[in-house]
């Protein structure tokens, strides 16, 4: 449903290198730019387009939505960020935020622990080794492809995917868009 940009990732002949980021401002795109122009997967000069099945698998991996091509969902974001902050905020101390929460030096992914009941519907969360949706009162399995069966929301301490901050974003009333086969 969605592309990411996090840069030129990926060499001439169209593979990708060791990085996977060029800068700090990983958003969240639609997949047609607004003039009606689409750029391809990997042109020459211009960033490498990550896909996302829908915004909430985009917010785990440590996205927030384009204030260009998503203005609406960008300001619903900013709106939850300054309150979840207690002050104003822009681009780039979101991004700067976010990057801190979402990857280490060393290239890994991080992590926090947290009350499965006290996380808002949008979160990704490990239950046993898959990610899964927090939705409800249920956890959906993810998977590239789609979500699986719906699972019940256990009472439980798990690892948390979506960093810190998009967490309490979506619990402060940010409500990503989500793919939809959850809807059916």
């Amino acid at each position: 449903m969605f592309t990411g940009n996090r840069g030129i990732i990926h060499r001439a002949d169209k593979t990708l290198g060791i990085s996977r980021w060029s800068h700090k401002h990983w958003i969240v795109c639609t997949l047609s730019h607004p003039r009606g122009t689409y750029h391809g997967p990997m042109p020459d000069r211009a960033w490498t387009a990550l896909f996302f099945l829908d915004e909430a698998v985009a917010l785990a991996a440590g996205h927030r939505p384009c204030a260009y091509c998503r203005r609406d969902a960008y300001l619903a974001y900013r709106t939850a960020w300054e309150a979840a902050a207690g002050g104003a905020a822009d681009r780039e101390e979101m991004d700067g935020q976010l990057h801190r929460a979402r990857v280490t030096r060393g290239r890994q992914q991080v992590r926090h622990e947290a009350d499965l009941a006290a996380l808002p519907d949008g979160a990704f969360v490990l239950h046993g080794q898959t990610p899964c949706l927090v939705l409800g009162d249920q956890l959906f399995p993810y998977a590239p492809g789609g979500y699986g069966a719906a699972l019940p929301r256990p009472d439980a301490r798990v690892t948390v995917l979506t960093p810190a901050p998009s967490v309490a974003v979506l619990a402060l009333g940010f409500r990503p868009v989500l793919h939809p086969d959850l809807r059916s």
